[in-house]
């Protein structure tokens, strides 16, 4: 599954991070990293961005951009 089909207050971890050239160095420079956790913080109220927390720090990205990284383990 992708980052955007969390569901809000649920964690996950990254598995995969898609995208080309400068789109995916720019999530990795994030801190978007294959084995890291994130959790899905708030969805804007049209839907897009969504707010993440990663690795001790909130991240707003476009569902666009969610919608490349590749996740699993849907935890509570």
């Amino acid at each position: 599954m992708t980052l955007d089909s969390l569901k809000v207050g649920t964690s996950a971890v990254i598995t995969a991070v898609g995208g080309d050239g400068a789109l995916r160095c720019r999530l990795l420079d994030m801190g978007l990293i294959p084995h890291t956790r994130v959790t899905l913080q708030k969805i804007a109220p049209m839907g897009d961005p969504i707010e993440i927390r990663v690795r001790g720090y909130e991240l707003t990205l476009r569902v666009e951009e969610a919608q490349k990284i590749e996740v699993e383990g849907e935890l509570k």
